[in-house]
């Protein structure tokens, strides 16, 4: 009978092993088949931290919004209402502390203070992991890039579904970044 509830124990285990990051997968994957995409005009930073890998680091323009009328309370997650402007890129349109009942896509952001009469807050999808071999030439390429003035258009290609943001990729001149850098050479 102990030998059978060891057994047991151990099968849910690795079942639930398998289960979580399945599942996480899946989530993240059905973000990106079934939500909506919207283009956020970044700055690319430093991309390297020996746990996580090669990244780069994004700061995004889209980063303040006007203050909603309620306190907003700066240990809560901010409900950030974005569509796209007129020239395709994602622009913030209204906040609150609460989720407003609107067909409008919204992306949950950290506030970091209030300046004047906007919210100033940061996007949670600020790390765009690379192929180790690219991600310093990434971040070389878009430095040089940016100083030159050569940097036509630099944006987070994100999908937003429900409470739910994914960033797919980072383009420079629309070209995705890993593209981007074999061009460069």
């Amino acid at each position: 009978m102990n030998k059978l509830l060891i057994t047991v124990g151990f099968i849910v285990m690795i079942l639930a092993q398998w289960f979580v990051p399945g599942q996480m997968i899946y989530e993240q994957e059905q973000v990106l088949s079934e939500g909506t995409p919207y283009k956020f005009r970044t700055v690319p930073l430093d991309p390297n931290d020996p746990f996580r890998g090669k990244f780069i680091m994004l700061n995004y323009e889209m980063n303040k919004v006007k203050k909603p009328s309620e306190e907003v309370d700066y240990d809560e997650d901010v409900y950030v209402y974005i569509e796209t402007d007129k020239n395709g890129f994602a622009m913030a349109t209204h906040a609150s502390q609460k989720a407003i009942d609107t067909d409008q896509d919204y992306v949950i952001v950290e506030p970091n203070g209030v300046y004047e009469d906007s919210l100033n807050f940061s996007l949670p999808f600020n790390i765009h992991y690379m192929d180790e071999g690219k991600a310093y030439n990434a971040e070389v390429a878009v430095r040089e890039a940016t100083r030159d003035s050569l940097l036509v258009n630099c944006y987070g290609l994100v999908y937003v579904k429900g409470d739910r943001a994914v960033l797919s990729d980072v383009f420079v001149n629309e070209v995705p970044i890993k593209d981007y850098v074999n061009t460069e050479k």
